[in-house]
C-alpha cells in the first residue's frame, strides 16, 4: 500500500503532501521535514530508494525522483514494487506535463487543484487506480469538462435570482 505522495521543492516546502493513513498534521510536517533532510542530504548520484523505516517506522520504503526544482516522493510499504513505484511517478510527472505543456513548480503552485485530481486518478486510498498516463489524462479532461458545466449552471440562476430581485 502507498502510504504517502509527496512533492517538495528543493528550499524543503512541501507543494503536495498526501497522506493515506491518519496522521496529525504536527506529525506530517514532522514527516515532510524529515524526508527533505534525507533528500537534500544526498548526492545525485546515489540510487533513488530509501529504507524510511526510521522515518515511517517498519516495513516501509521511498522512492523519488528529482526533478528541476521539485521532489516527487512516494513512501509505500513492502506489498509495493520498488521499480513500479519509480514508474508511478514518472506516469504522474508525464500527466502533469500534459495537463501543463512542460511542468515547472508555478504550475503545481497554481493549479493545486487539478494536481489532486490527477493524483487521485493514478492512486486512490493508498492503491493504484491507473498507470496510463493517457487514460488518466482523459479522466482529467473529462472532470474539467464537467467542472466548467457546472460552474456555468451554477452562475445562471445566481444572476437570474439577483435580476428578479431588484
Amino acid at each position: 500500500m502507498i502510504r504517502a505522495v509527496m512533492v517538495i521543492n528543493t528550499q524543503g516546502k512541501p507543494r503536495l503532501a498526501k497522506f493515506y493513513e491518519f496522521q496529525p498534521v504536527e506529525k506530517q510536517q514532522e514527516l515532510i521535514r524529515s524526508v527533505y533532510g534525507v533528500l537534500s542530504s544526498r548526492a545525485e548520484n546515489v540510487s533513488n530508494f530509501v529504507d524510511a523505516e526510521s522515518i515511517f517506522g517498519p516495513d516501509t520504503r521511498l522512492v523519488y525522483k528529482h526533478f528541476a526544482t521539485l521532489y516527487f516522493v512516494f513512501v509505500f510499504d513492502s506489498s509495493e514494487n520498488e521499480l513500479a513505484m519509480l514508474d508511478l511517478i514518472q506516469v504522474f510527472v508525464e500527466t502533469l506535463d500534459k495537463c501543463f505543456k512542460n511542468v515547472c513548480e508555478l504550475d503545481v503552485v497554481l493549479n493545486y487543484s487539478k494536481m489532486h485530481t490527477v493524483m487521485d486518478e493514478i492512486i486512490f486510498g493508498g492503491l493504484v487506480l491507473e498507470t496510463s498516463s493517457t487514460e488518466v489524462m482523459k479522466a482529467v479532461e473529462e472532470i474539467s469538462k464537467l467542472e466548467t458545466a457546472s460552474n456555468a449552471i451554477s452562475l445562471v440562476p445566481k444572476s437570474v435570482s439577483a435580476w428578479r430581485n431588484r
